[in-house]
């Protein structure tokens, strides 16, 4: 039975959805203005986990990523740019898209804009003033009283008192409470604005989500998730809006995953220490890239290195190396359900990947084990190791495809064509087979310096890149 860590009530809490069957889930996705750096393909990623194996158990999933095409940072770059903001965004989602398809992950089922979602937004804000939650400052600005909802603070663990005692108190502030955060801005004049019962004006970030969330899942949904950044305080006052809005329970699990770490530091835009996804594109195939995210637990950190990245790009050589030369099988005997057990086991504990990828790593030991004597078996338990990579959205590739794909890399020039390596190797076979030995080092040393491993086995010689 799937346990989820539910970062609501800090344990692990028995998977029961609301409606038997489905699953609707919602993550907070990006704020366009800007590539895409290794912290948010790391959320993209593995909620794109999440949703494969909640599918493979099974249930009809509704998945919602949201994207803020609306915001500060969006219109001051904008303005840097000197462009309007619905081409700023376009552009930036546009390459988002190609970021994600890149590293195998799949469109979520609705991708919400902001922009498209003011209706709900200006009704949210009402329901709220309606309901004596939101008030209407002096500047204009709308916001939300935080002290009128009981709960603030229940999913960070804060308590309401002690914000208050440590919030900082700003100048000519036209809130009632420092705590208190705005859910329509007043336009400023050159800014983009819509219409609305306060005046014209834009939203602020956190309505937009509680908004965007209950349109499509409806008031009470089964799991929210987004980067541990988010929990407090976007995701406490997506709470106290949409629970305060539509007297109803919001979610049932709340789920974050860790942040992505540089020198022990955060990975973000504001420090200047991230890493694009389209940089790193430039030295590792997509799939190295998914297998490092992977690798390591949702909730734990992931430390950014050369090093790291590497060895996944080593450790995914491994498994595709054991698929190499076997046609796979799908079989339903003993060994392989014992296999998809093992691997549901570790999944439905929390999505726990890493136990998960050692379940791949014991089956491509016994594919090597058993691939010249018993290759029927090995067909099968090379088809049970693409299933369950497949819910992980690895080792769909074919093997020599992949072994044999050349890396983007700084585009050096000595980079030898499949065919060239063909030419090579052959001449290396017929040296060994006119006992030629010094010519068939000579080319072995030839292809290494070039970065091409040849392996010699019963069945003749292949070759990979390095």
């Amino acid at each position: 039975m799937l346990k989820i860590y539910n970062t609501l009530t800090n344990q692990k809490d028995t998977f029961i959805p609301i409606e038997p069957g489905k699953v609707r889930i919602y993550v907070c996705g990006m704020t366009v203005y800007d590539f895409c750096h290794l912290g948010h393909a790391r959320v993209m990623v593995v909620f794109d986990v999440v949703v494969r194996y909640l599918r493979a158990l099974g249930y009809a999933v509704t998945y919602v990523r949201n994207i803020t095409d609306i915001d500060d940072k969006i219109i001051k770059r904008a303005h840097e740019n000197g462009e309007d903001i619905h081409t700023l965004t376009a552009r930036f989602i546009a390459i988002m898209h190609e970021d994600s398809d890149a590293l195998g992950i799949a469109r979520p089922d609705i991708e919400p804009k902001a922009t498209e979602s003011m209706e709900e937004i200006i009704s949210m804000i009402g329901a709220l003033i309606k309901n004596g939650y939101a008030y209407q400052a002096g500047n204009g600005d709308v916001y939300y009283d935080v002290s009128r909802f009981e709960h603030y603070g229940r999913l960070s663990g804060r308590n309401l008192a002690d914000l208050q005692a440590g919030a900082r108190i700003e100048v000519d502030e036209s809130k009632h409470d420092p705590l208190d955060f705005v859910l329509w801005k007043q336009a400023k004049p050159g800014d983009p604005s819509w219409a609305s019962p306060w005046g014209a004006g834009r939203p602020g970030w956190h309505i937009e989500c509680s908004a965007m969330s209950t349109r499509y899942l409806g008031d009470h949904f089964d799991i929210h998730g987004g980067g541990m950044d988010l929990k407090f305080p976007h995701h406490e006052n997506e709470i106290a809006q949409s629970e305060a809005a539509t007297c109803k329970p919001f979610v049932n699990y709340w789920m974050h995953n860790g942040f992505v770490r540089v020198d022990d530091e955060k990975m973000s835009k504001s420090l200047g220490n991230f890493f694009t996804v389209r940089d790193i594109l430039k030295s590792y195939r997509a799939e190295e890239i998914r297998y490092f995210i992977i690798a390591s637990h949702y909730r734990s950190p992931l430390n950014y290195s050369q090093e790291h990245l590497d060895n996944s790009k080593a450790a995914l050589t491994r498994l595709y190396t054991a698929l190499r030369g076997i046609e796979p099988l799908q079989a339903n005997d003993a060994e392989s359900e014992r296999y998809t057990a093992m691997f549901n086991a570790t999944m439905d504990d929390d999505f726990n990947t890493p136990e998960a990828v050692a379940v791949l790593f014991e089956l491509a030991r016994e594919i090597n084990k058993c691939r010249v004597q018993e290759p029927e078996r090995a067909r099968r338990l090379a088809g049970c190791l693409r299933s369950m990579g497949g819910l992980l959205g690895l080792l769909q590739a074919e093997a020599d495809t992949f072994l044999r794909e050349s890396v983007g890399g700084d585009g050096a020039e000595d980079t030898l064509s499949d065919g060239d390596i063909d030419v090579l190797v052959a001449s290396r076979v017929a040296a060994r087979g006119q006992k030629n030995w010094a010519e068939a080092d000579r080319i072995r040393n030839e292809l290494e310096q070039r970065g091409i491993v040849l392996e010699d086995g019963t069945s003749g010689t292949t070759w990979r890149r390095a």
